[in-house]
C-alpha cells in the first residue's frame, strides 16, 4: 500500500513515511493509492473477534511497512489504557437506534481511539525511516484532540509536543485538561482567535521553509487528523459497530446500516467513507453539523464558503469553518489530484469552493448534511434523557438529532466525549446549570446517576502548569523560543 498527495504530485510514500511527515510539501493531505478490501465472509468470520483483533485485521491492510509484531505492540495500548472491555461498545438506545460510545478512553473523548495508539506509529516511523532529529509535533485543537495528544506523546523519547488552543473556545473542563498536563516534552499554548486560526498558523508553519530551517534541530509533524495515524485507526470503529451489532444479532450479515456523525474537521466521518470503501455494509453517512453549518451548506449546493460569521457553540469540538479531510474526500471524488490544487489554491485566495454537479450528486449518494441549532440540541439532550434514561453530550446531541431527523433504517449515533466534560451545556437542557463548573459537575452526577469518571475529579486538585496566551499572528515566535 502507497500513499500520495491529493494535490497532484505523483511521489509516492510508505504508510511510515506519510506517519512521519504528517502533511505533503505540496500542501496536500496523504490519501491511499487504493482501498483495501474485505468481503462479506471475511466480516462473517471477524464478528466474535474483540477490538484489538478488529484493529490488527484493518490496520495491517493499510500499514503494510509495519510487521505484524508491530502492529500487535501498538494495538496493545487499547488494553493498557481504556476502561472498558469492548473499547468502543455499542448501546441500544430504542429500536433500531443504537450509540457507539468512544469516549472510554483516558482523555474521554473520541479522539482517544487514534491517538492512543498514533504514538506508537509514530515511534516506529522514526525508526523505520532512520529519523536524525527530533520530532516537533504541532496540534492546533478545537477542544479535545489537544488533551488526548498530550496524554499520548507525554515523555515519548526524541518528541516534543506543543497544542494551540483557542482560548475562549474550549469547555471549562477541556482547558484544565490541558492546562493541567505534565510532561517534560510538552507544552500548551492558549490563542487568541478560534480553532480555524490555530489550524491555518499551523498549516503555514509547515510549508514556512525559512521557519523550518530555523528549527533546525527538530522535524515537523502533526497530530491532527491531517496526519494519517490519527485517520487510519478512526476506521477501525466502524467495523467494530457493525461486527458488534452481528455478533448480538440485531442485523443479519450483509445488512446496510446507517452511521450519523458530530462532524467538524471532517476526520470522523471520512473514516466511516473509508470503511464503506473497504465493503463494510453502510449506507448513508449523515453529516451532522451545530450551528456553525458551512458543511451543510456545501453539501447542498456544492458552494463552500468560509467567509461567513463563526458561532461560539456548547459543542465547542465542532466549532470549525475550515474542514481539512473534506480535501481528502474531494479527492476520492474527482480522482485528480491536478483538478483538485487549482480547486484549492482558488479557496485559498478567496474563501470560496466550487464543487460541480456531477460530483456533489456522487457525494450525495452517501454522505447526508444535517444541522442542529443550540435550542434543538438542548432539547435533544432533555428528550434523550427523558425518554430513554440516556445521557448525551452536546456534541452527541448533533448526531442524534441529525440520526432522528434522517433514519430510513438501522442507524449507529457516533458518541464522542463523556458527559462530564461539558457538564454546565447539559444542565442547562434541564435549567439546573450552576455558577461554577464544579458545582455543575456534582449537579450532573446527582441527575444522571453516572459515577463522575476519576480523572474528571482530579482536575480540582491538579496544578495548573500551562498559562500562556497568545495572539494568532504570533505561533512561529513560540517555536522559535523552543
Amino acid at each position: 500500500m502507497k500513499y500520495i498527495s491529493t494535490r497532484g504530485n505523483p511521489e509516492e510514500f510508505t504508510a511510515s513515511q506519510a506517519i512521519e511527515k504528517g502533511i505533503c510539501s505540496d500542501r496536500g493531505l496523504f490519501v491511499p493509492k487504493e482501498f483495501p478490501k474485505v468481503s462479506l465472509e471475511e466480516i462473517e468470520q471477524m464478528k466474535k473477534r474483540d477490538y484489538k483483533e478488529i484493529a490488527l485485521s484493518i490496520l495491517k491492510r493499510y500499514l503494510m511497512d509495519y510487521s505484524e509484531e508491530e502492529l500487535k505492540e501498538c494495538i496493545g495500548v487499547y488494553d493498557e489504557t481504556f476502561s472498558h472491555p469492548e473499547k468502543a461498545p455499542v448501546v441500544k438506545l430504542k429500536d433500531g437506534v443504537y450509540v457507539l460510545e468512544l469516549w472510554h478512553g483516558p482523555t474521554l473523548a473520541f479522539k482517544d481511539m487514534a491517538l492512543q495508539i498514533m504514538p506508537r506509529l509514530f515511534t516506529y516511523a522514526r525508526k523505520k525511516n532512520n529519523a536524525e532529529k527530533d520530532s516537533l509535533i504541532l496540534v492546533a485543537t478545537s477542544g479535545d484532540t489537544g488533551k488526548a495528544a498530550l496524554e499520548g506523546f507525554k515523555d515519548l523519547k526524541g518528541v516534543k509536543v506543543v497544542v494551540f488552543y483557542p482560548a475562549d473556545g474550549v469547555s471549562d473542563v477541556q482547558r484544565l485538561q490541558m492546562q493541567t498536563s505534565a510532561g517534560k516534552n510538552v507544552e500548551v499554548v492558549g490563542v487568541n482567535g478560534n480553532f480555524d486560526d490555530c489550524q491555518t498558523a499551523v498549516k503555514n508553519i509547515f510549508l514556512d521553509e525559512e521557519l523550518n530551517r530555523s528549527l533546525d534541530k527538530f522535524k515537523l509533524s502533526s497530530a491532527n487528523s491531517i496526519n494519517l495515524g490519527r485517520l487510519l485507526p478512526q476506521i477501525v470503529y466502524y467495523f467494530k459497530a457493525y461486527l458488534q451489532l452481528l455478533r448480538d444479532d440485531e442485523i443479519t450479515l450483509g445488512e446496510v446500516v446507517d452511521f450519523s456523525v458530530p462532524t467538524g474537521n471532517f476526520g470522523d466521518i471520512l473514516a466511516g467513507y473509508y470503511a464503506k470503501q473497504m465493503g463494510l455494509p453502510v449506507g448513508k453517512l449523515i453529516c451532522a453539523s451545530n450551528k456553525n453549518n458551512v458543511l451543510y451548506d456545501f453539501l447542498k449546493t456544492g458552494v463552500y464558503n468560509k467567509q461567513r460569521e463563526f458561532f461560539k457553540t456548547m459543542s465547542p469540538s465542532m466549532d470549525i469553518l475550515v474542514s481539512s479531510n473534506l480535501e481528502r474526500l474531494l479527492y476520492h471524488t474527482l480522482e485528480d489530484g491536478k483538478v483538485l490544487n487549482e480547486i484549492y489554491n482558488k479557496f485559498e485566495e478567496n474563501g470560496v469552493l466550487e464543487l460541480d454537479t456531477v460530483s456533489l450528486k456522487k457525494i450525495q449518494e452517501t454522505i447526508v448534511p444535517d444541522y442542529s441549532s443550540e435550542e434543538e440540541c438542548l432539547e435533544t439532550i432533555y428528550n434523550t434523557f427523558d425518554k430513554n434514561n440516556y445521557m448525551i453530550d452536546p456534541h452527541t446531541s448533533v448526531a442524534m438529532n441529525g440520526a432522528l431527523k434522517n433514519k430510513s433504517r438501522k442507524i449507529v449515533v457516533l458518541s464522542t466525549a463523556n458527559i462530564y466534560k461539558f457538564s454546565s451545556s447539559i444542565l442547562k437542557a434541564f435549567d439546573l446549570e450552576k455558577s461554577n463548573e464544579f458545582e455543575n459537575i456534582q449537579a450532573l452526577e446527582k441527575l444522571s446517576k453516572e459515577d463522575i469518571p476519576l480523572n474528571i475529579k482530579k482536575l480540582k486538585s491538579l496544578k495548573i502548569l500551562h498559562t500562556k496566551v497568545i495572539d494568532k499572528d504570533k505561533l512561529r515566535y513560540i517555536l522559535k523560543s523552543l
